[in-house]
């Protein structure tokens, strides 16, 4: 048998298909393995090229097997769906994984530290809090609003409102709710203590990131964004300039243009939601605290000029 030089493997829970062409691209095998039957396989032949959808545990098997000596390269799932040749299953999958990897312009995706993957999974908990707590927030105004209390929006007014307002209205409502309200209460602050929590972690984390403390000196960048920002780009030397990570982030204009005719919409919000909100809100705090002599002053008024937004060029100003 030829020797292998390309393996595909799509990955799964148990049963994982995996995919081998050699040189010249003639499928030697394309057949299914446990997941106990992987490493094994794999730790039998020559060190090779192995390709993978970046997904859920592809980077925790893509540092397994560079253990064995393989190259492995992450590909976006939606960079490999084009070489799908018929109907989804899984031989096809492995077979177009294995086809796409091989491509020189396709674009890969790093292989993250285990650090680093744990500390993107705090960011991923830490989203998903602010997000039940958000809607936990809303579910107490909207049960009161049913009962003709109006409380302020914003968690703030109504940690402030549960400190003065609560009680005045107290026993004009029906025990029932009251108790509803109180259980409500308790679970929110059970979710900002843990929101709390997690913030610890995160600066911790942060603090003994050499990488982060360098992205810190970017104004506007703080510990979420720094540290988010380590986490989730795996290896800086992936991007060639900092125009590919911008667009790596959703942060260009989208490109609609034929005929030689040039036009840009606004920002293609393609990247990450997460990261591209952060570098706008940071963006936002560093033109509202803008003064004439600071850096980039006339860089930013002029941009904000552009724009024609007077509140925030007003606000640039003082």
């Amino acid at each position: 048998m030829s020797e292998i030089y390309t393996i595909g493997i799509d990955l799964a829970k148990t049963v994982f298909q995996l995919c081998a062409f050699d040189r010249t691209g003639k499928k030697l095998i394309n057949r299914s393995l446990r997941r106990n039957q992987v490493i094994k396989f794999l730790s039998n032949i020559e060190p090779c090229l192995v390709g993978m959808e970046a997904c859920g545990s592809s980077h925790y098997w893509a540092r397994e097997i560079e253990k064995l000596g393989h190259e492995v390269k992450l590909m976006p799932p939606q960079y490999v769906k084009p070489y799908v040749k018929t109907n989804k299953n899984d031989s096809a999958d492995a077979e177009a994984i294995c086809e796409a990897v091989r491509r020189p312009t396709m674009r890969f995706v790093s292989v993250k530290s285990e650090e680093q993957q744990a500390l993107l999974l705090l960011h991923r908990e830490r989203e998903g809090v602010i997000r039940d707590r958000t809607a936990l927030i809303n579910r107490i105004r909207a049960s009161l609003q049913e009962f003709g209390v109006s409380v302020p929006a914003g968690r703030f007014q109504l940690r402030k409102w549960f400190r003065e307002g609560f009680g005045s209205v107290e026993e004009q409502l029906p025990k029932l709710l009251v108790n509803h309200i109180k259980s409500m209460q308790k679970r929110l602050v059970d979710l900002e203590q843990y929101v709390e929590e997690l913030d610890i972690q995160i600066d911790m984390a942060s603090q003994t990131s050499d990488e982060c403390r360098k992205v810190r000196e970017i104004p506007g960048v703080g510990r979420l964004t720094s540290s988010a920002l380590v986490a989730s780009i795996g290896d800086a030397k992936a991007f060639s300039s900092g125009r590919q990570l911008a667009a790596w982030l959703g942060l260009v204009p989208s490109q609609h243009s034929s005929g030689g005719k040039s036009l840009l919409l606004g920002i293609s919000k393609r990247g990450d939601t997460y990261l591209r909100r952060m570098f706008i809100h940071g963006a936002r705090a560093v033109i509202r605290h803008m003064k004439e002599g600071k850096p980039f002053y006339e860089w930013v008024t002029s941009l904000l000029k552009r724009m024609g937004n007077p509140p925030f060029l007003n606000s640039a100003q003082k």
